[in-house]
């Protein structure tokens, strides 16, 4: 798995903000630049939505814009920064309502519109669950995400502890299930094999090898339509961010 938060810390905040620094990172020697910065991140993004986060190394971005590698080092000091550059300009795609912008008004509402924006990004960039975030970017868009999935249950009467609680619980269960979307996403890309065909090839599982006896409870939720919805996986994520809000709900009702 990619990382990450690597780099100079400094270098790298200064690259992330550079819309908002006075003197924005520049090459710092030769000739005038060809490209900025938002160019190379976005060369970068298209290779990585294509063939995955592998082929968005320094060479292949180098190559993609038709300059040498050690000219693109002078745009983007290391590979561990262009990630933390891609990744942050994905995550502002989701574009959430700041504060004092129109946005649904029942705070359920709210969290659902940050679950589908942050899923469809993971949809549109599927490499980005090969990406580790534990140790965070801290760019900006990392931060109005969590602003504003902060701001949805700011005025619910939540403790300070609990809010961030509700809002890391609701944020891990939103994240997780986009990575398991984009991993399964990621895997067809790479073996050209679809979820139904990849079924359908181990079909002798269930006459050879499954015992009904040792899995009574199985059969019987198969049997009972359990397994019928066409996308089991949007369905247990469905089922999980409602319960997170319905346990949210019953301690501030």
């Amino acid at each position: 798995m990619e990382h990450s938060g690597g780099g100079d810390p400094n270098r790298t905040l200064a690259l992330l903000w550079r819309d908002r620094d006075a003197e924005p990172p520049v090459p710092a020697r030769g000739r005038k630049p060809r490209f900025t910065i938002d160019e190379v991140v976005a060369a970068a993004v298209k290779l990585a939505d294509a063939e995955g986060m592998a082929a968005a190394s320094m060479h292949r971005v180098a190559k993609e814009l038709g300059v040498g590698t050690m000219t693109l080092y002078t745009y983007v000091p290391s590979k561990e920064e262009l990630i933390d550059l891609m990744l942050d300009v994905v995550l502002r795609e989701r574009a959430f309502p700041g504060p004092g912008e129109p946005r649904p008004g029942d705070w359920r509402d709210q969290v659902r519109l940050y679950a589908d924006r942050t899923r469809a990004m993971y949809r549109r960039h599927p490499w980005v669950q090969e990406v580790s975030m534990i140790r965070p970017s801290l760019g900006p868009g990392m931060m109005a995400g969590n602003e504003y999935l902060l701001s949805t249950m700011a005025n619910l009467g939540l403790s300070p502890r609990d809010l961030a609680a509700a809002a890391n619980a609701v944020a891990g269960l939103i994240e997780s299930a986009a990575g398991v979307e984009a991993g399964r996403a990621r895997l067809e890309r790479l073996t050209g094999e679809t979820e139904d065909t990849w079924w359908q090839r181990r079909s002798s599982f269930w006459e050879r090898y499954f015992d009904v006896t040792e899995h009574p409870t199985i059969v019987q939720v198969w049997n009972d339509g359990g397994y019928d919805a066409t996308d089991q996986s949007s369905c247990a994520f469905s089922f999980g961010l409602e319960r997170i809000l319905d346990g949210i709900a019953s301690i501030v009702d």
